[in-house]
């Protein structure tokens, strides 16, 4: 059932020239299930001159052509979305009815994207004498490096895959270990689609060697990264010392702004669904509730009503909408979080507790009066936990949301248009959705500011980071 993994360079599947593999477990009883195969440097040197063979093709490749490959891609992924999605869920956890959205959803981005080859755009500039013309003309920016997680073994590389490839670029993806087989179907739906030799490359190994090994290496021009600000800071800083192309989707801490004329039932049950999606390992996950004291009490009972009917179990079980967690290391940091939170005063509402047994299972979790002390208030818990604390001014709940370096999203539940004009200035993030969860769709802009990094990985922003812009001015003699 469960494939294992190699890497794929120059349009073939292999395994690393050393024949070294990585054991790949599942979270959901802690067996190994297959392996991937760990790329050494002779293995990343392939995949390098692949890539830049493969952007000699491409970049020539007419953009009406891209766009249909890229579409009976996203055909191919459509018509074997169950079976990808198992492999999601026996590697990574997720409930299958997520797995198969994350899928249906990739053939989403894919779509977008090759729309988007279409409408990379230059233009002309209105000169100032009336024998010259200026043209401002784009193009691929070239071989881009491409880093990405877990979390979302499909999203994440979808992304990154299908801006570069819109834009006329080739990629070397460094898939995620844990979650290898889920990526590696998805190139196999581009090689299956008709993708030339070179253009797509991936390969797994050992973090740190790949990236310090690719980001400064010359064939590469464009780096993008998700993963947590602290990597991401080290990966800046190293792109930056050689002046590529960067784009950083990196953590956050998303605050819930709960104003006293909100439709709290709603607010509640979309907010759950929203946080307890993967069991809470989404970088946009709805975590630090700052809700207004006059609905306090209420509200936490409503959130309480809704995580009771909240289904943890193996992510292939029918109904089921808490998978485990990923790994022993993200679990054992939540219950450490959740102890230090009380032991410090916080009120445990719900949950709290591993679940017996084999797994890396989480009950989902709310606490509130969660004092600012506590170590989940300031760094991200990445995990099935709510965490409730009271405002009583408007100033107080945006000073508190705006607290951290991180600038990720934010949410907003309010019944008054001044209010949401309101928070629309006020609130620091990337992205905030206001009285419904209306984020990581392809045609919308993704990405944070401040320590949550920069660029964008969705919307008509997200190509640019991956074409050049040229100025072209003649002057008829």
């Amino acid at each position: 059932m469960y494939p294992n993994t190699q890497l794929y360079i120059n349009g073939q599947w292999k395994d690393a020239l050393d024949h070294t593999t990585l054991d790949v477990i599942n979270p959901a009883d802690e067996t190994t299930i297959g392996t991937v195969a760990k790329a050494s440097v002779a293995d990343l040197d392939l995949a390098l001159e692949a890539a830049a063979q493969g952007f000699d093709v491409w970049k020539n490749t007419p953009a009406s052509k891209r766009s249909k490959i890229m579409q009976k891609a996203a055909q191919n992924l459509r018509e074997r979305a169950d079976a990808i999605a198992k492999i999601m869920t026996l590697e990574q956890g997720k409930p299958l009815a997520q797995a198969k959205a994350e899928t249906l959803g990739a053939a989403d981005t894919i779509d977008w994207f090759a729309g988007e080859a279409l409408r990379a755009y230059g233009r002309i500039v209105p000169p100032r004498a009336i024998d010259v013309q200026s043209l401002v003309v784009k193009s691929p920016v070239g071989v881009v490096a491409a880093f990405t997680p877990w979390n979302f073994p499909l999203n994440q590389v979808v992304r990154k895959l299908s801006a570069a490839l819109a834009a006329g670029c080739s990629i070397i993806i460094k898939g995620p270990e844990d979650t290898p087989a889920s990526p590696a179907q998805l190139i196999q739906a581009f090689h299956d689609a008709g993708v030339p030799k070179g253009v797509i490359n991936l390969v797994y190994g050992v973090p740190s060697e790949i990236s310090e090994y690719l980001i400064p290496h010359p064939t590469v021009k464009k780096i993008s990264f998700t993963g947590s600000t602290p990597v991401g800071k080290q990966l800046a800083s190293l792109a930056g010392l050689h002046m590529k192309k960067v784009t950083m989707e990196l953590g956050g801490h998303a605050p819930v702004l709960i104003f006293k004329d909100a439709d709290l039932d709603t607010a509640a049950k979309e907010i759950v669904a929203a946080k307890f999606r993967n069991a809470g390992q989404v970088c946009i996950a709805p975590t630090r509730f700052i809700i207004a004291r006059e609905v306090y009490e209420q509200f936490t009972q409503n959130l309480v009503d809704q995580v009771k009917q909240l289904k943890v179990a193996n992510g292939l079980e029918e109904g089921t909408d808490i998978g485990p967690m990923i790994h022993a290391r993200g679990f054992k940091n939540i219950q450490r979080l959740i102890e230090d939170a009380i032991t410090k005063g916080a009120k445990l509402c719900f949950g709290g507790k591993a679940l017996d047994g084999k797994g890396f299972f989480m009950q989902p979790t709310i606490l509130k009066d969660v004092p600012l002390e506590a170590d989940c208030m300031s760094n991200e818990p990445f995990g099935p936990l709510i965490l409730c604390i009271p405002f009583d001014h408007y100033e107080e709940a945006i000073q508190e949301a705006n607290r951290l370096p991180y600038g990720l999203a934010a949410y907003a539940y309010s019944e008054s248009n001044k209010t949401c004009m309101a928070l629309g200035r006020d609130i620091q993030a990337g992205m905030l959705t206001i009285n419904y969860i209306g984020l990581s769709v392809p045609e919308l802009p993704f990405g944070g500011v401040n320590d949550s990094g920069y660029g964008s990985e969705g919307g008509s922003e997200a190509i640019e980071a991956y074409l050049n812009t040229h100025l072209v001015t003649i002057a008829g003699r």
